[in-house]
């Protein structure tokens, strides 16, 4: 496949110890694609499955460090298991391993943009042939945990959502607007965002009809499945989250 602004990549195999548990034998073509989100170009990070498809999609949101390599790797696991998988890049290029630089970052990226360049990604997916455009989801770690959420606030025919300990959202208005059924992976050490509070929300979702499921691993903290958080990183749970990842996602994704 070939669109502007195009770089075609040699996909190298995933090395992780806390990805060998995936199909790891099926090539998959990744790009560099560019596509407008308002009067802007942005540029994302495309996997695509073998085969001739229409496949279900996938938005990949990254954490506060960019669109890094860990981001890319999740993103052509996903186009192994069968989706068209695009990876956005909030930070339009910008990528840091500094924690001081990531919250810089962080603190920088205007949401209104993010949500923008969130609905230019489902629009970019659903423009496509490959791509089955009523099964569209989305996942997101950290930061983008939190953006993922707000990819079902923002895009009413999202058909999937998981969040991976991203900021909640309690306004009853916006959760109002969710149609998509929504995986919630958190830490019960995550300080940040405490299990009382994702129970809260839990129960307010279900009380307004909204479909819902927490896996909550009380042995973990934030960022848990990420092999490069050398303190927090829990390789059986980010094993566990991942397959319940990926059977959430066929479900929803590939009835």
């Amino acid at each position: 496949m070939k669109g502007s602004g195009i770089v075609l990549a040699t996909l190298v195999s995933l090395s992780s110890a806390a990805l060998v548990y995936h199909r790891a034998n099926t090539a998959n073509e990744t790009q560099w694609v560019t596509y407008g989100s308002g009067e802007e170009q942005v540029r994302s990070y495309l996997a695509l499955p073998e085969g001739q498809g229409p496949f279900p999609a996938v938005i990949v949101i990254h954490e506060r460090w960019g669109l890094n390599d860990w981001v890319q790797q999740n993103t052509k696991l996903l186009a192994r298991e069968g989706y068209v998988a695009l990876a956005i890049d909030l930070y339009r290029g910008s990528v840091t391993d500094d924690s001081e630089g990531a919250h810089e970052l962080m603190r920088g990226l205007p949401e209104d943009r993010a949500i923008r360049d969130l609905r230019a990604a489902f629009a970019y997916l659903s423009s496509r042939n490959d791509v089955k455009k009523e099964r569209i989801g989305s996942i997101g770690w950290c930061m983008g945990g939190g953006y993922s959420l707000q990819a079902a606030v923002q895009l009413p025919d999202l058909a999937a959502c998981v969040m991976n300990y991203g900021r909640l959202v309690t306004d009853e208005n916006l959760i109002a607007q969710i149609n998509a059924p929504i995986l919630g992976v958190f830490g019960g050490l995550d300080r940040g965002i405490p299990v009382k509070d994702v129970k809260a929300f839990e129960e307010q979702m279900k009380e307004m009809g909204k479909e819902i499921r927490l896996e909550i691993y009380s042995k973990s903290g934030r960022a848990f499945m990420n092999e490069n958080n050398a303190k927090g990183y829990n390789a059986e749970d980010a094993k566990k989250a991942w397959n319940k990842t990926l059977a959430f996602l066929a479900e929803n994704l590939k009835p």
